[in-house]
């Protein structure tokens, strides 16, 4: 496993508790995600759904919200768990997110173990894509 084993169980077990306050009601599928920033902060955030599903804030967003709120910074590594705790994969959304936050060296725990972000969300969209379109 990539990067330090206490980091991991540290974000786990933080993932996992956020993952209980998440406000589930109409799926009851509860999502905890936790992450390591380069300044050493923890991030974390859960799902809070809404009767308009299109509304609803994935708990990847809420943690983005968290860095940004709590001084910004580049995510270095990350987890998300369900609510049974067990390792699960950020939607196609999300990992957008998590590139636009992380980049290409972060790491993600994933169902099939610590992998970079370039392996989660190969062929990325990002910043610099815009560059290139602007007509600059």
């Amino acid at each position: 496993m990539s990067g330090q084993t206490d980091d991991w169980d540290r974000l786990l077990a933080a993932a996992t508790d956020v993952m209980r306050r998440a406000y589930a009601p109409y799926s009851g599928y509860r999502v905890g995600a936790a992450a390591l920033v380069d300044d050493g902060r923890t991030v974390v955030g859960c799902n809070v759904e809404n009767a308009a599903y299109g509304v609803t804030l994935c708990a990847e967003c809420g943690l983005v919200s968290a860095l940004h709120a709590s001084g910004g910074g580049r995510l270095v590594r990350f987890v998300c768990v369900n609510g049974d705790g067990e390792v699960i994969m950020p939607c196609g959304r999300c990992r957008q997110l998590l590139w636009e936050n992380g980049g290409p060296a972060l790491e993600v725990m994933t169902v099939r173990g610590v992998r970079p972000m370039t392996e989660v969300l190969p062929d990325a969209f990002g910043p610099e894509d815009l560059e290139h379109g602007s007509g600059a």
